[in-house]
C-alpha cells in the first residue's frame, strides 16, 4: 500500500485485484503493483486486494472515489481494456471467479452500505484458460500499459467530468456507455 503522511482533501483508493499465482488472472495487482511506482497525485493511495473478500470494504468505504482493475471474462478480444462507471454491481462486465468473494458481491454491500461515491473499473479481458504461472502474457502485459497510461491520465486529472475523462483515453481503449 502506498502510504505517506495523510493529505487533506479527496481520497481516491486505487484498488487492484487477482491472483497473481493464476497468471493474467493476476493482472489488477500487477497494475496496480506498477502504479505504486509512479509519481502520484496527493490523496491517492494504491492497494493490493489479492482475491478480495469483505476486508476490502473498509477501505473502500474510507474513500472518496475508487478505481479498481481487474481480470475479466466478457466476451471481448483478450487484451481489451474497458473503462467503465457503473451505477450498480450488475452493471459489471463479469469478471472471474477466483476471488475469495465476488468484486460484484462486494459491490453490493458498499452500494447498501452507502454506495453515493463513484467508482470507475478497468476491465482487462483475459483467457480464463491459461497455465499456472506468476507471470502476464505479452498481451496482457501490454494491456496493462494500456491501462497503467489510462489510470495515471485520469488520476492527474481530477478536475475532468467523466465523461470527458472516458473520451480522452488511448483508442487501444474501449469504453462502453458510461451513464
Amino acid at each position: 500500500m502506498n502510504s505517506g503522511p495523510p493529505t487533506p482533501g479527496p481520497k481516491t483508493l486505487v484498488l487492484g485485484l487477482g491472483n497473481v499465482l493464476m497468471g493474467d488472472e493476476g493482472v489488477g495487482v500487477h497494475v496496480v503493483r506498477a502504479l505504486e511506482g509512479h509519481q502520484l497525485p496527493p490523496g491517492v493511495e494504491c492497494l493490493d486486494g489479492g482475491t478480495g473478500g469483505f476486508i476490502l470494504l473498509e477501505p473502500m468505504q474510507d474513500a472518496d472515489r475508487i478505481v479498481m482493475i481487474d481480470a475479466a471474462a466478457d466476451g471481448n478480444p483478450i487484451g481489451t481494456v474497458t473503462r467503465t462507471v457503473p451505477r450498480f454491481s450488475r452493471d459489471y462486465p463479469p469478471t472471474l471467479t477466483a476471488h475469495d468473494v465476488g468484486i460484484k458481491d462486494l459491490l453490493d454491500l458498499f452500494y447498501m452500505l452507502d454506495g453515493g461515491r463513484e467508482v470507475t473499473l478497468y476491465a482487462i479481458t483475459i483467457d480464463p484458460q491459461q497455465p499456472i504461472t506468476m507471470s502476464l502474457s505479452p498481451a496482457i502485459a501490454s494491456a496493462a500499459d494500456v491501462a497503467i497510461h489510462s489510470i495515471l491520465t485520469e488520476l492527474r486529472s481530477p478536475e475532468l467530468p467523466v465523461r470527458e475523462r472516458a473520451v480522452r483515453l488511448s483508442t487501444q481503449i474501449s469504453t462502453p456507455a458510461l451513464l
